[in-house]
């Protein structure tokens, strides 16, 4: 059995009882759908991209509060009066994405820059920024809030029912699933997925990690948002207080229990809180014997428990269980090499020529001195060492003239192009390609991803294309070239196995493949041979070999 046959079963289910569902139980699917949405932001921020964010229960009120002023503000409605009253509920839905895209992309800019503790802390700094904001002015109707909101119309046909409401909120959500699934499953996704523990690696693979991160954080603040449209034109009344920080934790809380790091966790985790506190809102002052919010100290209780027992959250151990029970195989990806798009082809340099130069390059670290005025010049079909005991300095070296870090004096070239200050993606576009002493992973990803990684700046295709599957041909021809590179290295056999998985000298092979995936002029090998044994050794000499045939210049 495949793996969408069970979500269609899920979809078909959902259809046949909605008509026979009691109003409140509507209601509650109905939130489900709503905190999901958000939720859903959760996991492409927190649990792909590695950034907490306890603030998104403030963009689900930008999202509100900008279809609520729209659709009741006597200025909205001079502004808009050459439009039926009908759309004003799309005119919010486009006002809201518009700010929320602003004012995340502010927020962002500034926030993420910082890292640790200070990120989640300047999320929940601004978080409350923007509640008390909703709540202290006045044409916003203050903490009072604002009424009669209209239902969404189509075509002319009312929304107002709950029902029939609820069938929107849950169509959105699952088309906004199939998108995200399509984003990770590309060229876009794998640079994604990078952020998380490999910023580094993959900034010398030529991402710009720092513009990945923003986009991220702004579609999650976009999928808030339009989860703040809807449950506006659903409860037709909105106030401050359902965007407040507790609420940001709270979905937090379902994206870590459902699993932060998979998609249809964030259903999960969104099903069992909300069902959860609407359970113990009714049981806990029977039990306790007086009213208070009892619930949050159970939330607090679960979220350690699933933190200890269930770190990756339920929805693994909930898809493990079902995968043995139904017998479903792991999904094995088919790299198609007929209708493939042709990649960006770089022209080699002519043997002799020039590519990489060195002069001076001093680095200190305080009063260290790592490198004292080294010189080198590296040429194109040649094989050229770099040599020195443990502690001498040579990766510190690399690091220079990858971009990684500045020299503290000196310059670097490349190409002919001087590099001072330039990141090392700027480098990775020059057509400079690396492995690195300490392997850099994706320890999760198969071998083929984490090759195909490496080929990212020979495509072009966006998150849009992305998401609307219009990049395959690209990605079939990103797949069919990481294997090429992946069966050249002798790891055909192991191009769909977890990368962490691989004894340390494989690893090490799979980051030549990655580096080749990229077409370099320039590779620069760190230690390549480490960990590796004799065999292995001799094929790594032969594939050294054939590249400088080819016309590679390497440094080793």
């Amino acid at each position: 059995m495949k793996k969408q046959y069970l979500v269609l079963g899920f979809i078909a289910l959902l259809a046949i009882a909605w008509p026979f569902l009691p109003p409140f139980t509507v209601t509650l699917f109905s939130y489900i759908g709503l905190y999901a949405m958000v939720a859903l932001g959760l996991v492409m921020l927190t649990g792909v991209g590695g950034m907490t964010s306890f603030g998104q229960a403030a963009f689900v009120g930008l999202g509100a509060y900008a279809t609520a002023w729209i659709c009741t503000s006597p200025t909205a409605a001079q502004w808009l009066s050459f439009l039926p009253a009908g759309l004003y509920p799309w005119v919010g839905l486009v006002l809201g994405l518009i700010v929320t895209a602003l004012v995340a992309w502010g927020l962002g800019a500034v926030t993420l820059r910082l890292s640790g503790h200070y990120l989640p802390l300047g999320t929940i700094a601004w978080g409350l920024s923007l509640y008390y904001i909703f709540g202290n002015l006045d044409w916003l109707g203050g903490f009072t809030g604002i009424s009669s909101i209209p239902p969404i119309t189509i075509f002319g046909f009312s929304l107002a029912s709950p029902r029939v409401l609820g069938v929107v909120i849950w169509a959105v959500l699952l088309l906004a699933i199939w998108a995200l699934d399509n984003l990770l499953d590309s060229r876009e996704g794998r640079a994604i997925r990078a952020l998380k523990s490999g910023r580094l690696m993959a900034e010398s693979m030529g991402i710009d990690t720092a513009q990945q991160r923003i986009k991220v954080f702004v579609l999650a603040a976009l999928l808030a948002a339009v989860s703040g449209w809807l449950y506006a034109h659903m409860q037709r009344f909105v106030n401050p207080t359902p965007f407040n920080l507790n609420i940001g934790i709270e979905y937090l809380f379902m994206a870590v229990v459902g699993g932060s790091g998979y998609l249809w966790g964030a259903v999960l985790g969104a099903t069992l809180i909300t069902l959860l506190k609407e359970q113990l809102q009714d049981w806990l002052p029977r039990l306790l014997g007086s009213s208070g919010n009892f619930e949050i100290v159970v939330f607090g209780l679960l979220m350690l428990l699933v933190l200890q027992r269930a770190s990756d959250g339920l929805w693994p151990i909930l898809a493990g269980w079902v995968n043995r029970v139904l017998k479903i195989a792991p999904p094995k990806r088919e790299v198609a090499t007929s209708g493939a798009a042709t990649l960006d082809q770089r022209q080699l340099p002519p043997a002799g020529e020039e590519v990489l130069k060195a002069q001076n390059v001093t680095k200190r670290f305080a009063g260290l001195v790592a490198n004292n005025a080294v010189n080198m010049d590296v040429r194109a079909g040649e094989v050229h060492a770099l040599i020195g005991p443990n502690g001498a300095g040579k990766s510190t070296f690399f690091n220079m003239i990858s971009g990684v870090d500045d020299p503290t004096e000196g310059q670097v070239s490349l190409m002919g192009q001087t590099m001072q200050g330039k990141p090392s993606r700027a480098f990775a576009a020059l057509g400079l390609g690396r492995t690195f002493q300490h392997v850099r992973l994706l320890g999760d990803r198969s071998v083929l991803d984490n090759v195909a990684l490496g080929a990212h700046r020979r495509g072009h295709k966006g998150w849009i294309a992305s998401m609307l599957r219009a990049d395959r041909a690209e990605e079939a021809a990103v797949l069919s070239e990481a294997m090429r590179q992946i069966e050249r290295c002798g790891l055909g056999a192991v191009a769909h196995t977890p990368a962490a998985s691989l004894p340390l000298g494989q690893q090490r092979i799979v980051e030549i493949a990655r580096a080749l995936a990229g077409q370099p002029a320039v590779l620069l090998l760190d230690e390549p041979a480490a960990g590796l044994r004799h065999l292995e050794k001799q094929g790594l000499a032969k594939l050294l070999t054939q590249l400088r045939a080819e016309g590679l210049a390497i440094l080793v």
